[in-house]
This record gives structure tokens, sequence and C-alpha cells, in this order.
């Protein structure tokens, strides 16, 4: 069984598709459903209500929608945590690919979000797009709980300082990817008792599928190509991906 920890089940295209990749998603035993806004969040509570053991939700407020976000987004998402119906705190971080131009706004959002996920202790879900050292620089300062840093596509180096956070290291489907020589190197470097596997879909769907939507039943071939890179057996690889999730929660 196969361990989607980050997907976007609520995301339009997978949301008004719900029976059929529920159907899909047959293989897979647990999933952390990452939620970027309130909509998503309702969506959210509707799949772990039909299946509480298998899902998981995230919510955070997105870096990149950093300048939107206001003191109410901020009192809405700290209720959803008193009421104890998030799982992990998510996605959350920098991202300074887009539009850089509003930095210091995204790390204010961070801390406060960090603060927030220390108080009710829980993990978080960091996103680190050309951002790596304001990142673990704040991350260092100010994270309490474990960090799950999503759809890791960073250097070997990068991968050993966020190692030394006691963190996990999610990969997705740019491990299949042909020209995946800096993510192979990763996958081979980190211990697999420190991996965890995700789709991120409707993103990056992995070899074979590329160029189709995602969807956390592909999570299968990103697990499979973690068996190939380790040269471990499937059984061993999913056995223990599987006991690093549930280890955060």
């Amino acid at each position: 069984m196969y361990v989607d920890s980050h997907c976007h089940l609520t995301f339009d295209e997978l949301f008004q598709r719900k029976e059929d990749v529920l159907r899909n998603m047959e293989k897979v035993s647990y999933a952390m459903i990452m939620c970027t806004n309130e909509e998503e969040f309702q969506r959210a509570l509707i799949y772990k209500k039909e299946d509480p053991k298998r899902f998981k939700i995230a919510w955070g407020w997105h870096p990149q929608d950093a300048n939107a976000i206001t003191e109410d987004h901020l009192i809405k998402l700290q209720k959803a945590l008193d009421q104890h119906q998030l799982d992990c705190l998510g996605e959350i971080g920098l991202d300074y690919y887009w539009d850089s131009s509003f930095k210091e706004r995204q790390k204010e959002l961070l801390i406060r979000q960090l603060h927030m996920a220390n108080q009710a202790g829980l993990p978080v879900s960091i996103h680190m797009r050309n951002a790596t050292l304001d990142t673990l620089s704040i991350l260092k300062q100010h994270a309490k709980t474990p960090i799950i840093f999503h759809c890791f596509s960073g250097s070997k180096e990068t991968m050993k300082e966020c190692l030394k956070m006691d963190s996990m290291i999610s990969f997705a489907g740019p491990i299949t990817f042909k020209n995946a020589r800096k993510n192979v190197l990763c996958v081979k470097e980190c211990p697999i008792d420190r991996i965890l596997s995700e789709t991120d879909s409707p993103f990056l769907t992995p070899v074979p599928f590329r160029g189709q939507k995602n969807e956390p039943m592909y999570v299968e071939y990103v697990t499979k190509k973690i068996c190939e890179i380790k040269q471990l057996a499937l059984e061993t690889v999913c056995s223990q991906i599987q006991r690093n999730f549930l280890s955060l929660f």
C-alpha cells in the first residue's frame, strides 16, 4: 500500500471527479490533503468524514498569496486549529520564483504560521522555491515541530541541512523525469527512515503518465522509482514510508 503525503484533492479538477479519483487510489493507504483556502478546507472535511483513517488534512496560507492574507484569514486558520480539525499546517514557506517583490511579507506570514503550528503541536509542510537560505534560516529560528520538505528539489548539500533539523524529505514525480540527476542523487543519499512519497497532484505527474493530470494513484510510480534508486524491495520501502508518515501524527 502506498502513501501520498501531499495531494490537492480539493482542487476543482480533482474534486469534480471525486468518485473516480477515490476508486483509482485503492492502493493508497494514507493521503494528506493540502488545502490553500477555506473552500478547499471544507471540501477536505468531506473526504475525512467519509474515510477518517485514510485521510489527513493540512491547511496553511501559501507564500504566493501572502499579500492577500489578512488577520481575518489567520483567524479562520486558527479556528480550525483550535477545533482540532487539522493534522498538519501547510503548505507554508517562501517562494521567490514568480515574484520576489514581497519577500518580507512572505517571511512575516511564514513566521506567524510557524508559531501557530508550535502552539498546536502540529507538523508543518514546507514550500521552498528559490528561497533556500531564507527558508532554512527562519525554520532554524522558529520551527519547534516536525518539518516536511514538500516536493524536495534542492541540492544534496541543502538536503543535508534539512536533515539536521530532524525533518522528513518528500519526493514527487520529478524523480522519475529523464534528466532528474540532482533529485535522484538526493533520493540515493537520503536515509530511508526520513523519506516520504507524494504526488502534489494534480501537478508533476510522474513518468510514464507525464502530460496527464496527476492523481494520488500515481504515487505508486514515485515509490517504485525510490525502490529502483535505493535498490530496495518494494515491500521494504512501502512499509518504511508508511511508518515515516504515521510517526508525524
